[in-house]
């Protein structure tokens, strides 16, 4: 097995940081670390090209955000990886301005993404990371990649590995058994074969079940087949965007959530759900608008069922049927409805990728074992040393996923990495203070690096080259 370059010294190269998965996080950290001078990362992902959320590409669908929540924006506005830039380069700037609409289509969004990533040098792509090692300061990264077997070595980690499907444990058994069951995130590769079913039934209560929901209503008459909607949730619930509900996209409210003891704050993201959960306004309408209009021409065959918890379901081969297990959770009353086609959308997870197994007593964890993550983003036993991108919900709140924070978030990180403030870090937006005058928690406190590890960036660069020099051979 080979390591992977060699420093000027003929040691093997030591990096300072390795980024572990290239989604919008991690490539926007990339795009950020980029023009760092003395700054020496690379970034590894197992797919062959940047492709986010492939399955759900569906051509209306936009972002819920606004463009300038792109990989660097907030964190650089003069930077030559912005949304602005790709429409100029793209040839595409004037239309966007004519417009005049503020979110990017999703489909857009992920042609940036693969545009920035294009440019990068640091980012590698078809790269597993296998297992990961720890000695003397370093982490040894055993890798598969497009020329087989090799070694990286660094000082610290940023994982960025990013969520995956979440299949309800009373579905883990038809997913596997053989029905047309899937989760949301193949919808699009497999929309052809659900609409061949007579009947389809949708499990979900956030943007991806309604967008779903939105688009097999449209072709309804087209196909012939039931559609069912299915949600434990009293309502359809719209996402809140009012703007001083987007003040909680700040420092300010993520050093207040993050002062909150666990407990609270396991308890606040079940309450908040609608915060980051919810449903385009715009889209509700448009749904009950095409309700109404199909209604006009007889009663479609839908159904949109509220309050019904999915607590079994079961799969006959024979009359290629799935029978869902539901109960009214306001009237307790028990009932099931069979559908030929399921779609799960269910939402994404957390899994810790198995290459951390080698690494275990390099991460600190909470009293559930979940990563204990500091203020700073760092989960590491020692300060600044491992950092996570979108696995700190419990810890951070729901602007944990929000594409809108992740500039900031990268900002704090790159602060910690170099011992300085490479790209200013906001410490107060918001016209609201969050908790009593006397226990509001001030962005100042976050936790920076132990004052004896602080360098400058002459000094940053002096350890990175005299480090390499302790790196493994070839």
């Amino acid at each position: 097995m080979s390591t992977s370059e060699l420093g000027t010294s003929g040691t093997a190269r030591v990096y300072d940081f390795a980024g572990i998965g290239v989604g919008p996080f991690n490539l926007g950290l990339a795009a950020l670390s980029e023009p760092v001078v003395g700054l020496d990362g690379v970034f590894l992902e197992r797919r062959t090209s940047f492709d986010w959320h492939p399955g759900m590409m569906l051509e209306p669908a936009h972002l819920q955000v606004p463009f300038m929540a792109d990989l660097v924006t907030l964190a650089d506005p003069t930077s030559p990886y912005s949304f602005l830039n790709f429409l100029k380069q793209t040839g595409r700037l004037y239309r966007f301005y004519i417009r005049e609409n503020f979110y990017p289509l999703r489909a857009e969004y992920n042609q940036y993404c693969q545009w920035v990533a294009g440019q990068l040098d640091s980012v590698r792509f078809g790269t597993d990371v296998r297992e990961i090692t720890y000695d003397d300061g370093v982490y040894r990264l055993a890798l598969e990649g497009p020329e087989g077997p090799e070694v990286l070595l660094a000082r610290r980690l940023v994982l960025g590995t990013g969520t995956t499907p979440y299949i309800p444990e009373a579905c883990a058994g038809i997913a596997e058994g053989g029905g047309l069951v899937l989760h949301n995130a193949d919808y699009l590769s497999r929309k052809s074969e659900l609409q061949q079913q007579r009947s389809i039934t949708i499990v979900g209560s956030g943007q991806s079940a309604a967008e779903i929901y939105y688009e097999l209503l449209q072709e309804i008459d087209v196909y012939g087949y039931r559609l069912n909607w299915v949600t434990r949730s009293g309502r359809f619930f719209p996402l809140e965007y009012t703007k001083l509900t987007l003040e909680m996209t700040s420092p300010e409210y993520v050093d207040y959530f993050h002062g909150l003891p666990q407990e609270r704050r396991d308890a606040l993201i079940r309450s908040q759900k609608n915060l980051y959960k919810g449903i385009n306004s715009e889209l509700i309408d448009a749904i009950y608008d095409l309700l109404y209009t199909k209604s006009l021409s007889g009663m479609t065959d839908t159904r949109l069922l509220t309050h019904s918890a999915l607590t079994g379901a079961s799969w006959d081969p024979a009359s290629w049927t799935h029978t869902l297990e539901l109960q009214h959770e306001e009237q307790g009353a028990s009932y099931t409805i069979e559908s030929e086609a399921v779609v799960l959308a269910t939402g994404y997870e957390y899994r810790e990728p198995a290459f951390l197994t080698g690494i275990q007593d390099r991460i600190s964890r909470d009293g559930s074992g979940r990563f204990a993550v500091q203020r700073n983003y760092s989960t590491g036993v020692e300060p600044g040393e491992i950092f996570v991108q979108n696995a700190e919900l419990h810890t951070h709140g729901f602007v944990t996923p929000d594409l809108g924070m992740a500039a900031y978030r990268n900002s704090c990180i790159l602060r910690e990495i170099t011992g300085r403030e490479v790209y200013a870090v906001e410490r107060s937006i918001a016209f609201q203070k969050f908790g009593a005058p006397d226990a509001v928690h001030q962005t100042d406190d976050i936790q920076h690096l132990p004052e004896q590890m602080e360098f400058s960036m002459s000094q940053f660069q002096s350890t990175s080259q005299a480090a390499s020099q302790i790196g493994e051979t070839a």
